[in-house]
């Protein structure tokens, strides 16, 4: 493919739009042509961004009409959205509806929430207002690269950051029946995983040096995490999930426990983790327990687990913007063209976050 991808990004200055800024600009096959921000528009992405500011010196943000015509000018288009939940589904359902006529091929993976749910009634259920789009339900797969290599539709929706770990440590115990349920499941992740906007939980002076639960046996998603774990296993297990917030900026660190269905020790999970991620590029089992800043600012997931008596733990570090968001959407979208996942995702973590 010697024709560059025109990529198009919604979600105006949110962290993870700036995460997949980033990474369309060390991209060899996706370019960007437009990112959206219908209440800044006309205004440098460098002001939002600045630490991207020599990656796109010249680039402004466009208005939803501007991207539109862009967007029906290419014809073939990468669009991803990392616009809210509940306001996702109606910019892509508008911008897909004005690409048809056009003909432009478009792919779209949203990383919203508005995607991840099979009908209206299940997304109404877990986030209490109405979907934006709920005729194009049909045409998005929710899962994780490494749970499906290929979807039967045109677009795929990527599981939430704190399902992501949770998926990726669960679905290898469930897939080689080595537990059924229930899980119990711990997790810590960064202030970056709510959003920009300062609020009490996310403001740095109130976060530092303080650790706290929220949403404990309450977490939206739980719903989707049980979803996806039975699209990809056939079992559909009782989770138990008390989140945390750390004092860190980016990552999360899950903890997932349940009692084992048959006799096993720690390295025979260990070896049926390594098995079932023996072709996934960007997952890595070890014996040792998986650090945050080891996986910070990459693509990259560690997993590991420990075994005594009945009982299993699986542990899984990855950064919440990248693997959880951006890079796992990027990852989607290389294989949606393609190309191969590991494009443009392969930088190791910096290590000293």
């Amino acid at each position: 493919m010697s024709a560059r991808i025109p990529a198009f990004v919604l979600g105006g200055s949110g962290y993870v739009a700036g995460e997949l800024l980033r990474l369309i600009a060390q991209h060899p096959q996706f370019a960007l042509a437009a990112a959206l921000s219908d209440s800044r528009p006309g205004e440098p992405l460098a002001a939002a961004f600045p630490h991207l500011a020599c990656a796109y010196p010249e680039a402004r943000f466009s208005s939803q009409s501007e991207l539109q015509q862009l967007l029906c000018a290419a014809p073939r288009a990468a669009l991803f959205s990392a616009a809210p939940h509940g306001v996702s589904a109606g910019l892509v359902d508008a911008l897909l509806g004005a690409a048809q006529p056009a003909r432009a091929a478009v792919r779209v993976v949203d990383i919203s929430a508005d995607f991840r749910y099979p009908d209206a009634a299940a997304y109404q259920a877990v986030y209490a207002h109405a979907h934006g789009a709920p005729q194009r339900l049909r045409e998005f797969t929710c899962a994780l690269p490494e749970h499906l290599a290929r979807p039967d539709t045109a677009h795929v929706a990527h599981p939430g950051c704190f399902a992501s770990a949770m998926l990726l440590a669960c679905v290898p115990l469930l897939a080689a029946g080595l537990t059924s349920g229930p899980l119990f499941v711990s997790g810590v992740t960064g202030s970056t995983g709510s959003g920009r906007k300062p609020i009490p939980g996310t403001h740095h002076p109130l976060r530092h040096g303080d650790l706290y639960s929220y949403s404990a046996l309450a977490h939206r998603h739980v719903p989707e995490v049980v979803a996806c774990a039975r699209a990809a296993t056939g079992v559909a297990p009782e989770l138990a999930f008390v989140p945390h917030s750390g004092p860190f900026a980016r990552g999360i660190h899950v903890t997932v426990q349940a009692a084992l269905a048959r006799a096993a020790d720690t390295a025979a999970v260990l070896g049926a983790l390594r098995s079932y991620y023996a072709r996934a590029p960007f997952v890595r089992v070890t014996s040792e327990a998986p650090r945050v800043k080891d996986v910070a600012a990459s693509n990259y997931a560690h997993l590991s687990a420990a075994v005594r008596g009945n009982t299993v733990a699986v542990l899984c570090a990855l950064d919440n913007l990248t693997k959880g968001a951006a890079g796992g959407a990027v990852q989607w979208m290389n294989r949606l063209f393609d190309l191969p996942e590991t494009t443009g995702l392969t930088a190791p973590a910096p290590g000293w976050t």
